[in-house]
């Protein structure tokens, strides 16, 4: 489903050169449920915004699906994202003034489907998540669990072969999070591929497979150590 080889992101301005990801090489096979853990600055975010397709590496190779990525122009990796990969995020990003159905309607109207198909595929997303009693509630009358399922039946709405969760549970409860992390297990176990970025150590371990980001590069849980040599050359470098 996602293969990254050698995959660098420089982030550059006047004065500094920031190495987001450093020669960072990951494989997730479809069907797989993967947690990302990792210190804040590591390159969790950077990694998850070009695996959506949101940002470009600076080079190396990226296939999706088995579409080399790194090939494509600003139009057909848009098109490639509403296709296959679904978000989600900490912070619902959900529009307040628009219902729940309106809200989950947002990114198909963008597939150029029928009203049809469109009405079909919320209503059924949104009975997936427990909500489609509530169809026509705003945002502000749910609690944030209840935003955070809407937010995945958006992503669900669109039937992606690719889910990507930033932080899905970090402005829940200990009880949502756990319901939250159910409800994407028994989507995941009806083969939709979940790449998630947490910082709770409890979900990361219920998922199949959880790699550790430093420094901008892929850390083996079991075997990897960082020297405090091999950490203080992956810092920052100030240009000439």
């Amino acid at each position: 489903m996602l293969k990254m080889k050698g995959v660098n992101k420089v982030y550059t301005t006047d004065m500094i050169e920031t190495h987001a990801l450093r020669e960072f090489d990951l494989s997730v096979e479809s069907g797989e449920f993967v947690t990302v853990t990792g210190p804040s600055g590591s390159g969790k975010t950077t990694f998850l915004n070009i695996a959506g397709l949101l940002e470009t590496a600076t080079s190396g190779s990226y296939e999706l699906d088995g579409v080399d990525i790194l090939g494509l122009s600003d139009s057909q990796r848009s098109v490639l994202r509403n296709q296959k990969v679904g978000f989600i995020f900490q912070g619902f990003n959900l529009i307040p003034d628009l219902n729940l159905f309106d809200n989950v309607d947002v990114p198909l109207r963008y597939r150029g489907l029928s009203a049809k198909e469109r009405k079909a595929r919320i209503e059924e997303a949104l009975a997936r998540v427990g909500l489609a009693a509530r169809a026509k509630h705003v945002p502000s009358q749910l609690s944030g669990g209840q935003q955070q399922r809407v937010a995945i039946a958006r992503a669900l709405a669109g039937k992606p072969k690719f889910l990507l969760a930033d932080e899905p549970t970090g402005n829940l409860d200990s009880l949502m999070a756990r319901q939250v992390m159910e409800l994407l297990e028994e989507i995941n176990t009806e083969g939709t591929t979940i790449v998630m970025v947490t910082h709770d150590p409890e979900l990361a371990a219920r998922s199949k497979r959880n790699i550790q980001i430093v420094d901008g590069q892929v850390c083996d849980m079991n075997s990897y150590s960082v020297s405090s040599t091999s950490i203080a050359t992956q810092k920052e470098s100030t240009l000439a």
